[in-house]
């Protein structure tokens, strides 16, 4: 028991290194300008070793989605613990978001590339773990606003469904987000990309606060 028990955690350590070594690459090169040959090397291991771990490239980018996920899922459990009622936990969720938008962006930017990135056929152990992962966010979202609707600090006028009102916080903010992270040639953009990010969070709160 204790042998298998030191294996499983060598073969994790392996693994972990693996991704570390493979975050550096792809997000300094890109996920497509990447080879395995390149991860294999800066993992020092071998090709032949590498695969015992991972499948392909794809198989290691959609483990280090998995990992921006759960960075992500962190943050909103902590906003949610801080957040002296649902209202504020919302809010702090915005802010936390938006957080892990500037101090985890290369974690953010794999994120927004998940729903278009090619997916097994078969689902294995971490596709599991990272679509469970993807639910508990959003249902840690559904818990601060029910828990505004039940405290009153949130309208249940304009809040009837918190599931959808989740989802309606999650693409609004992160619309905000990558328009200020966007410099399109020949359109105006904000000045100021943090206070218009801020003021987005401010203004969605404010929607529903009960008056």
């Amino acid at each position: 028991m204790v042998l298998t028990s030191r294996r499983a955690r060598e073969k994790q350590e392996r693994a972990d290194s693996i991704l570390d070594a493979a975050e550096q690459v792809f997000f300094s090169k890109g996920f497509n300008q990447t080879s395995m040959h390149e991860i294999a090397q800066s993992a020092q291991l071998s090709r032949a070793l590498l695969y015992v771990y991972f499948t392909d490239k794809a198989a290691i980018m959609r483990s280090i989605m998995l990992r921006a996920a759960k960075n992500m899922e962190a943050r909103f459990q902590l906003a949610l613990q801080k957040g002296a009622n649902g209202l504020a936990q919302i809010e702090g969720i915005g802010h936390a978001y938006y957080a892990f938008s500037k101090e985890a962006s290369d974690y953010f930017d794999v994120l927004t590339e998940l729903n278009t990135f090619p997916m097994p056929e078969i689902f294995d152990e971490d596709m599991h773990r990272l679509d469970g992962c993807r639910q508990e966010i959003t249902e840690l979202m559904v818990r601060a606003l029910t828990n505004g609707l039940r405290d009153g600090t949130i309208d249940e006028h304009r809040v009837s469904d918190p599931l959808r009102t989740a989802y309606y916080l999650q693409g609004a903010l992160h619309g905000v987000i990558m328009q200020t992270r966007r410099n399109v040639p020949g359109k105006q953009q904000y000045q100021d990309s943090e206070e218009l990010v801020l003021y987005s969070i401010y203004m969605a709160t404010e929607s529903l606060r009960k008056r």
